[in-house]
């Protein structure tokens, strides 16, 4: 029997949780082409019904916040876009702070199902996303509250075990060089778990996730949450998977990603 993993290491937006950073990103940006920039509205490519779900995870999705900004507005040719950006990220924080701070988010189930079979399986755990606003979300999140309407008994789970508190190694929102699709941030995780890249498996649901994760000589499991199985095959991804309930078990413990059945 192969080795299996020793460790497992989550995106959160998308992946963990269903966050409003994709609104955030595009309710700013028409607010910003209606009333500052709309005297330049007519020299860009951008319509509301331009700025689709499949935008977000193809331009924005993954990146760091400075950097997807930047994406959004080169991806719609908006003009003097260096000088724009920093007011653009600015003003889409604000509004997902905003968002966040009412409860305008979910943790995914079937990831929180998940996130519990590795901790029981002994499969150390790391939360690796790009966005500093992780940690407002998985202190957020009650895993206590979640297993036990999950019917769910862990010997390790104690009351107030928030999602955050699960991790065993959380790097989210540090300052990287470079961002996804470079591996420096996953392979930072391996580092700080103690594990070598190709004893642990990324969860990603961007492609540009996806790619870090193969070019750190991880395996890699697509999460396609929004009918993106074929974007995340071309990246590379080992599995992909429409819910991690599909995932099996078994195979994660031999070191194999295979869907349940298959």
């Amino acid at each position: 029997m192969a080795e299996g993993f020793r460790a497992a290491i989550f995106d959160v937006d998308g992946v963990l949780v269903d966050s409003p950073h994709e609104a955030a990103w595009r309710d700013t940006f028409a607010g910003l082409m209606d009333n500052e920039w709309a005297e330049i509205r007519e020299q860009t490519t951008w319509t509301p019904e331009a700025f689709t779900s499949q935008v977000y995870q193809q331009v924005l999705s993954g990146k760091p916040r400075m950097e997807g900004a930047m994406a959004a507005l080169r991806h719609f040719d908006v003009p003097d876009a260096e000088e724009r950006v920093e007011a653009y990220a600015a003003l889409k924080q604000e509004m997902v702070v905003e968002l966040i701070e009412a409860g305008k988010f979910s943790a995914y189930d079937d990831a929180l199902r998940f996130l519990l079979a590795m901790k029981d399986a002994g499969v150390r755990v790391a939360a690796a996303s790009s966005s500093r606003n992780a940690g407002l979300f998985l202190r957020q999140i009650r895993l206590d509250e979640f297993a036990s309407s999950d019917g769910s008994a862990y010997d390790w789970i104690e009351p107030g075990l928030t999602l955050l508190d699960a991790f065993d190694v959380d790097i989210s929102g540090r300052h990287f060089e470079r961002g996804k699709p470079h591996p420096e941030i996953f392979l930072t995780a391996a580092s700080e778990l103690d594990v070598p890249p190709h004893a642990a498996f990324v969860i990603e649901d961007a492609e540009s996730g996806v790619q870090a994760a193969k070019a750190g000589s991880f395996a890699a499991l697509g999460l396609a949450r929004h009918d993106d199985e074929a974007l995340l095959q071309g990246a590379g991804a080992d599995i992909v998977v429409s819910t991690l309930d599909d995932v099996d078990l078994s195979g994660v413990a031999e070191g194999r990603l295979v869907s349940a059945g298959g």
